[in-house]
């Protein structure tokens, strides 16, 4: 398939800019080994009109966080009628905002952990609780694992807030599960193997995602075949409910029952060698080259 120039859009200007950088770089260098004529484009350093400028037909987009996978760019690139991989603006903004993606999941009848929505006024202790302890605490609006907290001593949650709250105005208070954490690519609308996570440190923090060396990633996952099914079937859903296209990722736990709850969704997943979605195709038989060009090849415009 002849995808013309094609831009790779990373770095950004958002919290996740360095990550986002990594998956840029490895992307690049996937599409250029399999003959694209594909070159980096920052949007800190050159206006999106360029794009039409110098001559690009497609774009994959690599970048993390707001401005990125918010829908911002999303809808940019629709007004300039060239396609881009993974979902639409609908879709993005969704996804970035984890409230109103658990909102939506709630409306839809999808299962997620209790949570309450925190400001400055809260009853912290009744949150507390109310959610028992430990619980976690995160933005709504960030990526990464940036301004999360897991809360463990009663009395804890209001520092847990503030510090969330230099991230984004919007944080939440969501229950902790403790049967495991897992999570579900999906590429072209097929799910790919159920990874188990188990970071070596207190939770899935940013340094467990992409500079430690001994976070595990079971695949298989442990799951029997009729859950490891049940999780996958969930995560479809979770994913075409939020409008999802192309690619994406929807992160999950299980409580210690082995009930089945979804956490949020990413609809532009990391791609560096620490990245999950990468790891599944491997484990499914797609080579990295192989998922970069099929990513490609699902880019859309709306």
């Amino acid at each position: 398939m002849d995808f013309g120039k094609v831009a790779v859009m990373m770095g950004g200007e958002s919290a996740e800019r360095e990550v986002s950088l990594k998956s840029g770089t490895a992307v690049l260098a996937a599409l250029r080994t399999s003959g694209v004529d594909a070159h980096t484009f920052d949007p800190r350093d050159k206006p999106l009109e360029a794009l039409h400028a110098e001559g690009f037909k497609r774009v994959f987009i690599a970048l993390h966080g707001r401005g990125g996978e918010d829908g911002t760019l999303q809808g940019a690139l629709g007004f300039l009628s060239l396609p881009y991989t993974g979902s639409g603006v609908l879709a993005s903004a969704l996804a970035m905002d984890k409230w109103r993606t658990k909102l939506v999941w709630q409306a839809a009848g999808i299962p997620v952990p209790d949570y309450v929505v925190l400001d400055a006024t809260s009853d912290f202790d009744a949150v507390e609780a109310h959610l028992g302890l430990p619980l976690f605490v995160k933005p709504a609006n960030e990526g990464s694992s940036f301004g999360i907290s897991k809360v463990k001593q009663a009395g804890e949650l209001r520092a847990a807030y503030e510090f969330a709250a230099r991230f984004d105005s919007c944080v939440i208070a969501e229950k902790y599960l403790d049967g495991g954490e897992f999570t579900v690519g999906i590429v072209a609308g097929q799910a790919l193997p159920v990874i188990r996570i188990v970071p070596a440190t207190e939770f899935y923090d940013y340094d467990a995602k992409y500079v430690r060396d001994d976070t595990q990633y079971l695949i298989p996952s442990g799951l029997s075949g009729e859950q490891e099914n049940e999780m996958r079937e969930l995560s479809l859903r979770a994913f075409a409910v939020l409008g999802g296209r192309g690619w994406g990722r929807i992160d999950l736990m299980l409580d210690a029952a082995g009930n089945i709850y979804c956490l949020e969704a990413n609809t532009s997943p990391g791609m560096t060698d620490h990245s999950l979605v990468p790891m599944a195709a491997r484990a499914a038989g797609m080579a990295f080259e192989q998922l970069v060009l099929k990513l490609l090849e699902e880019a859309g415009h709306g």
